[in-house]
């Protein structure tokens, strides 16, 4: 099954495939439907699940080379893990949380959780996984010489913190029973700690000798990973293709597929590799719906997912050392400027002009995928109105004192926002000028940061960094299975990237985590509360829900398609030709 884990990526993951390729999503439409019926014959294929082959995954960005999901930063480099490696625990259809590797009880008191592992269950280079591996895994990125992104799923285990600052040597909440037992002990009671538990063990035996500081840069990551996924990583072959052969001792049975190969590509060639047979799945932008439907060997499947595209403001930095985000950048402190660049923003056009209409307008951060989800009646809508914006504009007292068609802020100085984006097809270019018009239109002075689209690991970099130019910047985020927003909103969230730092944002989601959100109406009511709360606030600004698409040729069979991917049960994955 596809990995919860690698939901944890979103971040970066996310910002990462969402973040630099970010389809579009309507989850209202319905599967496309194949036109022609020669493709309904292809996609009911009877025979039965046939051995060999191999299949090629393709993608339109490079990886990073990072294999270990520690220390991954990118959706590609994700991908990669979903056939090779996994978690104690997955997640299913219904974004709910499964057991894969191990299996869980929890004490009376809702604080420690005690994993049972399978038994059997074999790394690549012939090890067994252990629950010695899986509390190096937590012990690792504790360490406070872990660079990776991932502490905030360790945090909460009691001890966690102690080891990260330096005051203990391991971690008191974690003890391993024996060599298939562990016990985590949480700081507090809280209704996700198990969603937000870093779930994918390290193979301590191989990292044996490198130091935590060298670990994510070290060959055992980049050069030599070791999974217990069905396929284990054979060549790679840097910004161009990672080559992957089926493990015969996967602990779920002996994989179909000889082998799988990611492999990079020009997006405006994957109409002609698929035409050609080159290539066999790959995420689509909507674009290319239209010309991949028309092809008799390709179907294309789409999905509701968890992915929205959102702007961020700015309001802080990062203090890295005390892990907390300091509001120090006062250009957004209005609430009617913030709302007045939503109202300036004509989303429904944007969707049909740059994501072919697959998307549906958003205004809060969380998915209508989700039970949480409050009720759009509840929520401002939005609409786009240039003279609303204008409106708001000069009751905050952001008026054009010179006359040259600019508002001056309240004070009488120049205006003026610095926006981002990340480079990618010529979509994203359309994108970009869109918003920056938008708001020149309304007369608040947006210029493009850098003065061009930013090569996308520099526009995360500089995102990480705080980077003065990126005032507004534009994003992605795939929420995981758990509709708690805490991970990219809270206070002081790592992913917070605006550093938004509000005391009733910090109210609303600790009450959603409280023991009282044991209640699951309770819980829903908390968090429609905290989605009207943003929703009036505006403190980044939501786009669009993507809808998630795929092109998979018809020779490709046993692929399922849901609202968490495309990889589950990759093992049974077999072509027909």
């Amino acid at each position: 099954m596809k990995k919860s884990t690698l939901w944890a990526l979103v971040l970066v993951l996310v910002m990462s495939m969402f973040l630099a390729a970010c389809s579009g999503g309507n989850d209202t439409t319905k599967p496309t439907e194949p036109k022609e019926e020669e493709k309904d014959n292809a996609t009911t294929d009877s025979n039965e699940p046939k051995e060999g082959g191999i299949v090629t995954f393709a993608t339109d960005a490079a990886p990073e080379g990072v294999y270990d999901p520690a220390y991954a930063g990118s959706a590609v480099d994700s991908d990669i893990q979903g056939f090779m490696t996994e978690s104690i625990y997955g997640v299913d259809g219904n974004l709910e949380y499964v057991p894969n590797i191990a299996t869980w009880e929890i004490s009376e008191d809702l604080l420690t959780y005690t994993f049972t592992f399978e038994k059997g269950v074999k790394w690549h280079n012939g090890e067994e996984v252990t629950a010695e591996d899986y509390a190096f895994a937590l012990e690792t990125i504790a360490h406070p010489d872990y660079d990776g992104p991932r502490f905030n799923m360790v945090e909460h285990v009691k001890g966690a913190t102690e080891k990260k600052d330096g005051k203990a040597d391991t971690i008191s909440g974690v003890e391993v029973v024996d060599s298939h037992t562990v016990k985590i002990t949480f700081s507090e009671v809280k209704i996700n700690n198990l969603e937000n538990l870093w779930s994918t063990p390290m193979p301590k035996k191989h990292y044996e000798g490198v130091a935590v500081a060298d670990l994510g840069e070290s060959p055992q990551v980049r050069e030599n990973p070791v999974g217990f996924g069905p396929f284990k990583v054979k060549k790679v072959v840097a910004g161009e293709y990672t080559e992957l052969e089926r493990f015969d001792e996967y602990w779920q049975g002996k994989p179909l597929l000889d082998g799988v190969i990611v492999k990079v590509i020009d997006p405006s060639l994957a109409t002609g590799a698929f035409q050609n047979g080159e290539i066999d799945i790959m995420g689509i932008r909507p674009q290319a719906v239209k010309e991949l439907n028309a092809l008799p060997n390709v179907r294309v499947e789409e999905t509701t997912g968890v992915v929205y595209s959102y702007i961020a403001l700015r309001f802080g930095h990062r203090d890295q050392a005390t892990r907390k985000n300091v509001a120090d950048f006062d250009k957004f402190q209005s609430k009617e400027l913030r709302q007045a660049l939503v109202y300036a923003i004509n989303r429904p056009a944007m969707i049909d002009a740059f994501l072919e209409g697959k998307a549906a307008v958003a205004n809060t951060p969380i998915p209508k995928a989700f039970w949480i989800a409050a009720d759009e009646s509840e929520l401002n809508q939005y609409e786009y109105s240039q003279e609303k914006a204008k409106e708001l504009l000069a009751t905050a007292g952001y008026v054009d004192v010179d006359g040259d068609g600019f508002v001056e802020d309240p004070q009488g100085q120049p205006f003026k926002i610095s926006f981002g984006h990340y480079a990618g097809p010529a979509v994203f270019e359309g994108r970009s000028q869109a918003i920056i018009q938008s708001w020149n239109d309304i007369g608040v002075k947006t210029e493009l940061a850098t003065g061009s689209l930013v090569e996308f690991n520099l526009y995360n970099e500089m995102k990480d960094n705080d980077d003065a130019a990126l005032e507004a910047f534009f994003g992605s985020w795939s929420t995981g299975a758990d509709p708690d927003p805490t991970g990219l909103w809270g206070n002081d969230s790592e992913w917070n990237y605006g550093r938004w730092v509000d005391a009733e944002n910090a109210r609303l989601l600790a009450e959603g985590l409280s023991e009282k959100a044991f209640d699951k109406d309770y819980r829903k009511q908390v968090y429609v509360e905290w989605q009207k709360y943003f929703n009036e606030q505006m403190p980044a600004i939501p786009l669009w829900e993507n809808m998630d698409l795929y092109g998979i040729n018809n020779r490709v069979q046993g692929v399922t398609v849901n609202a968490i991917g495309f990889q589950d049960d990759v093992y049974k994955w077999y072509v027909t030709e």
